[in-house]
């Protein structure tokens, strides 16, 4: 396996025309709720939410590429990193959506744009598997330890067992599957809105992890890898605490999340955290009643650089464009 740095000092960004939340995800997706508002309004708050994370990005540091989705099919566009991720042995992976309406969402260009910027050396489709109903999403379904090898995740309908052990085998990764639920008994739909690895530091929500040997399991093999753990509540974890993410900046590694999230912290969580990196919130009022917030919206780009001397860092708009995605499905 290669040891991948932890924090991406790139990612990619989808910038909704049409976003509302996804009434095909309601159901197992209990941080989801309605919006007020007429379709256009909220839509405009929903793309003016991406261009201000995208500013924050920029203004640390951290290269930005940014794709429109001028469509009305594909609500949930603005969470790439549920059918995307990207490795530092140059892999990128597509994967197999729950909602059918989520499917689409998987974009050539995206993939196109990744192989012209970095070294693209292998794109691994697991999305026939939904033909099956066996899904995995992605770095929202697992939460991935790059530097030490370790997929964290939970189980719910949007985790095939079996699937994320092939995805692990493939990555270089070992499997740690646990079970996560709020207080009355409702799965946790997605690992990344319960905990986030960084380079020094985790923030897990341990308490929803029930059962007192997985929650052990988990704990000590974040302890194990040298972190800090920072353990948060479930109410924190309902307020998108859990859901974030460390980028490498300019000045050093960023913890970017939500102002929702933001407002979650204690403070003595926000020094132990500070010690490790800077905290950057975002405005994504908007984008949370969808059921996902920062962490979500962020495709981190973990791969080789390739042709250095082309591109800087940076925002990049990026068109929509139509085509199929070269790959080799397992």
């Amino acid at each position: 396996m290669t040891v991948a740095g932890q924090a991406p000092r790139h990612v990619v960004l989808i910038r909704p025309h049409r976003f509302r939340p996804n009434p095909l995800t309601a159901a197992d997706n209990a941080f989801q709720h309605p919006l007020p508002g007429a379709p256009a309004e909220v839509a405009a708050r929903a793309r003016a939410e991406v261009d201000g994370l995208a500013a924050t990005l920029e203004g640390i540091g951290v290269g930005v590429s940014v794709f429109e989705d001028p469509g009305g099919a594909t609500p949930d566009s603005v969470f790439p990193n549920n059918w995307l991720s990207t490795h530092a042995d140059g892999t990128v992976v597509l994967y197999p959506m729950c909602a059918a309406n989520r499917r689409p969402e998987r974009r050539a260009d995206v993939v196109e744009h990744l192989g012209a910027r970095f070294a693209v050396r292998r794109v691994l489709d697991l999305s026939a598997h939904e033909r099956a109903g066996r899904f995995l999403e992605g770095t929202g379904a697992m939460v991935l330890d790059h530097a030490g090898g370790v997929a964290y995740a939970c189980r719910s309908r949007r985790l095939d067992a079996g699937l994320f052990a092939l995805a692990c085998e493939e990555l270089g990764l070992a499997p740690l599957l646990v079970d996560a639920a709020d207080r009355r008994g409702v799965p946790v739909y997605h690992t990344n809105v319960l905990m986030s690895v960084g380079t020094e530091v985790a923030v897990v929500g341990s308490e929803m992890i029930r059962d007192d040997a997985q929650r052990r399991a988990v704990l000590n093999r974040l302890r194990e890898s040298g972190r800090e753990v920072v353990e948060i509540s479930e109410e924190q974890v309902a307020g998108f605490l859990g859901n974030c993410l460390e980028v490498a900046g300019a000045e050093g590694p960023s913890l970017m999340l939500s102002a929702t999230a933001a407002a979650q912290l204690t403070a003595a969580q926000r020094r132990r955290l500070e010690r490790w990196c800077q905290i950057v919130p975002a405005a994504v009022h908007t984008i949370e009643a969808a059921g996902g917030s920062v962490r979500c919206m962020l495709a981190g780009v973990h791969l080789p650089a390739a042709r250095e001397e082309r591109w800087a860092e940076g925002s990049t708009l990026c068109p929509r464009e139509e085509g199929a995605v070269p790959s080799a499905q397992v």
